[in-house]
């Protein structure tokens, strides 16, 4: 498909220039010769980039033009053209939206660089859009990533029960992603237009923990100036998510097990029952079971909590995730940061794959946000990776330090690429064509690569000729 330029210059000279320059490298031109014929062409038909002058002879500016773009064409990029002096508007250009801008008096190669890099980082918008909406039409979970077996089964377990006031636990080690589990269950339940509470258990001493849940009268203990009201009250018709109960103290279990059983509680230091509508979701990685048995978490209350449990796999176990993570974490920080959005070289997408991740989710999320601001190029390389601990073992009786690196690197791609298809594969039920459009490969270059790979239709659960478009 050709790349569309619109040019918008009112001297003839200029607009003659650029337009010879631009088709020779293989663009398709049209022109405007003034604001309002610009914005005209905008509403009528899309184009890639936009190159307009900021100065117009008459009538509507080359901000006009920027920002009709961006109501009506807000995908299309747009470089501005600025005389001498005018700095300052082009500083505010950019911050409207403008992708760049090009001072007079410019030369072809100036030109050249500034449209190839505006058309280069719109081009990855659109590809980084592509993806995440594919990741929310296969899922339907904007902050909750995952194709594999295990995170379907945590969608499909949401989305049975969200509707429902029935009580969660939710389990998985520190950083796989809990509260957006919790998170997940509230947005989609009827209690979505309530309050989403959020308690962490193992933060607050046992002193303060009765406290912090059902809130106190003034003069319950020493600094109780004030009566105030704790997070059952403010969950009230909506939800309250006890992250890491497994460390709440046995005293505190009992009240709880109260509120889930009588939905009523009393402050500390009160005497009156304050009744409450707050659904309940907790969560732990401690193995209750466990705990139980060793007298340090009530029986009774473990079997209230447990009517619904979601278990959240580890990161090392859904590597296939790690390059929808890692695109989504970019995404987030380039917004919060106000800066374009760093790409990622496929070494160190690689190296990524290869990782441990004792820490999970998070601790991908704090190497890749690290890397993100640190790198000195506008993509992050291996060498830009700051991890810590020890990579995954290569195979079964052999570990990444005890190999050359080559090799190692080698086994390191080939072991992603190889979780990577066979997600992609069983996402879209084994069938070659779809998956090929699906991950955006030719389906002749994906069959090649599941030969090379030597991946089997058992692998990915289908039947027949890995060949067809049934398998």
């Amino acid at each position: 498909m050709s790349v569309r330029i619109l040019i918008v210059e009112d001297e003839r000279a200029i607009q003659l220039a650029l337009s010879g320059l631009l088709r020779r490298e293989g663009y398709e031109i049209d022109v405007a010769s003034d604001g309002a014929e610009a914005i005209a062409k905008l509403r009528e038909s899309p184009f890639d980039l936009v190159l307009t002058d900021l100065a117009l002879g008459r009538g509507a500016s080359g901000m006009d033009v920027l920002r009709a773009s961006k109501e009506h064409r807000p995908e299309t990029a747009v470089v501005m053209i600025t005389a001498h002096g005018s700095e300052k508007i082009a500083v505010e250009a950019m911050k409207a939206g403008a992708e760049d801008y090009v001072p007079k008096p410019f030369n072809n190669d100036e030109i050249r660089v500034v449209v190839r890099r505006a058309l280069e980082r719109t081009r990855l918008e659109r590809e980084h859009r592509l993806l995440l909406d594919r990741i929310r039409r296969d899922t339907g979970f904007e902050n909750l990533i995952g194709s594999g077996p295990a995170m379907r089964q945590v969608f499909e377990t949401v989305q049975k029960v969200a509707e429902t006031d029935l009580t969660v636990l939710v389990r998985g080690e520190s950083g796989t992603g809990k509260e957006l589990v919790a998170q997940a269950l509230h947005d989609r339940s009827p209690r979505k237009d309530r309050p989403f509470v959020a308690v962490n258990c193992a933060a607050i001493s046992r002193e303060l923990v009765e406290s912090e849940l059902f809130g106190h009268e003034k003069g319950a203990f020493t600094g109780a100036d004030a009566r105030r009201a704790g997070k059952f009250e403010a969950a009230h018709g909506g939800t309250i998510f006890l992250d890491e109960i497994g460390d709440m103290a046995p005293a505190t279990q009992a009240k709880v097990l109260r509120v889930l059983e009588e939905h009523a509680f009393e402050r500390v230091g009160g005497t009156k029952p304050i009744e409450t509508d707050a659904r309940v979701v907790a969560a732990t990685h401690r193995d209750l079971e466990s705990e139980v048995k060793a007298g340090r978490f009530r029986e009774d209350l473990y079997y209230r909590l447990n009517v619904v449990e979601i278990r959240l796999p580890p990161l090392r176990e859904r590597l296939e995730d790690v390059p929808a993570l890692v695109e989504r974490f970019l995404e987030r920080v380039a917004e919060r940061l106000g800066r374009d959005k760093r790409r990622i070289s496929g070494e160190a997408l690689a190296r990524l794959a290869a990782h441990a991740w004792a820490g999970n989710v998070r601790e991908l999320r704090n190497v890749v946000e690290q890397a993100a601001v640190l790198a000195p190029g506008d993509r992050i390389e291996s060498d830009d990776l700051r991890l810590g601990g020890e990579a995954l073992p290569l195979d079964a009786d052999s570990a990444a330090s005890a190999l050359p690196f080559g090799e190692a690197k080698r086994r390191a791609v080939s072991g992603f690429e190889r979780s990577y298809l066979l997600a992609a594969l069983r996402r879209h039920g084994g069938n070659i064509s779809r998956t090929a459009e699906g991950i955006g490969m030719v389906r002749q270059s994906l069959q090649q690569k599941i030969r090379e790979l030597d991946l089997r239709s058992e692998d990915w659960g289908g039947g027949g000729s890995q060949e067809g478009d049934g398998t």
